[in-house]
């Protein structure tokens, strides 16, 4: 396995994440190779809770512009992480 601080790259804190905060959903950025399983192990060995389930996408890249120069925006996947309910909440996102 690879070492889980190279598959969960960044938190994402947003209006909708910090909604799904309430339900027990935490939103992370991570490796494009990473599978559920992986991303599962990671988030339990670094945080310490237990994790029910993982729903991940790939988010597209779009269009934007700067001036007169054109370009896309990298892709990259996100992992929505459902936690169980007798789990602690990840410390993390507390002052959020």
């Amino acid at each position: 396995m690879k070492n889980p601080r190279d598959i969960i790259k960044r938190p994402i804190v947003t209006e909708q994440s910090s909604a799904l905060m309430e339900h027990n959903k935490y939103t992370f950025e991570v490796d494009k190779k990473a599978n559920k399983t992986e991303i599962k192990q990671a988030i339990e060995t670094i945080f310490g809770v237990k994790v029910l389930e993982v729903n991940t996408l790939n988010v597209k890249a779009k269009p934007k512009r700067y001036g007169r120069f054109s370009g896309y925006t990298s892709v990259w996947k996100k992992a929505v992480v459902t936690l169980s309910a007798d789990s602690k909440a990840i410390e993390f996102f507390e002052g959020v």
